[in-house]
């Protein structure tokens, strides 16, 4: 509407200037619609740089995450950077572990990420900030720019649990790759760190159970493989 009025006063000081003859009216007139078009003009110019009648409103959301990995062994958080720095990533999640597609944050300087640690629930928490019109008044006036709800920033941040790991696709590719190349060897390599694990206890209390030799293998083949998994980890940092 105020382009309306913006047009208006500049075509009526056009009209009152050249063709009504000298005149108090004419003055009247002429000072008038010459505000008109200057306070129009400043308005839609304060609106455009400076988001005049505007007001910034933060909303959160809340989002459930699940692993993006397909691995049931371990949860992912996988990233993609944009650019060769490393300054922004988009980031790979799915919201359920049933999902077939996954989710990604948005390639945009307006959005940020980051990745807190947490002993609570597994979740996406996103605030974003965008302008909104005061009053439907304002909106009246300005809405024409077509500017309402514009977005000022985006900040998601990842609460994942001790256990997760986060890595770029590179390096999930590279560990899935030395998950593979290892995979009988690693098989070996636990046969006999149990058995080991099993002759130092059985050394200290030669008369263990069935079910206390059972549990005891059970929990060395377990560290066994979270020890290896954290060494093929570690490695498939180290690829950029």
């Amino acid at each position: 509407m105020i382009l309306v009025l913006l047009v208006i006063s500049t075509i009526a000081l056009f009209l009152t200037f050249v063709y009504m003859k000298s005149s108090t009216t004419r003055l009247v007139l002429t000072a008038i619609f010459g505000v008109a078009l200057v306070g129009s003009l400043v308005a839609v110019v304060a609106n455009d740089s400076q988001h005049f009648g505007m007001e910034k409103v933060t909303t959160t959301k809340t989002t459930t995450l699940a692993s993006a990995g397909s691995s049931k062994a371990m949860d992912l958080l996988l990233y993609q950077s944009v650019g060769t720095a490393d300054k922004h990533r988009v980031y790979i999640y799915k919201q359920t572990a049933s999902q077939k597609k996954v989710s990604h944050t948005a390639a945009s300087v307006k959005t940020s990420n980051q990745v807190k640690k947490t002993t609570g629930t597994t979740k996406l928490v996103t605030k974003t900030t965008r302008w909104t019109y005061r009053s439907n008044a304002m909106k009246f006036w300005f809405g024409i720019a077509d500017n309402n709800h514009e977005l000022v920033k985006r900040q998601n941040t990842f609460y994942v649990k001790k256990t997760w790991v986060v890595l770029s696709t590179t390096q999930a590719k590279k560990l899935s790759q030395l998950v593979k190349q290892q995979q009988a060897t690693l098989k070996s390599r636990a046969k006999v760190y149990v058995a080991n694990e099993v002759k130092v206890a059985m050394t200290k209390n030669p008369n263990m159970t069935k079910a206390q030799l059972a549990k005891l293998e059970k929990s060395a083949a377990a560290k066994y493989q979270a020890q290896a998994m954290a060494s093929m980890i570690q490695e498939a940092k180290s690829t950029k």
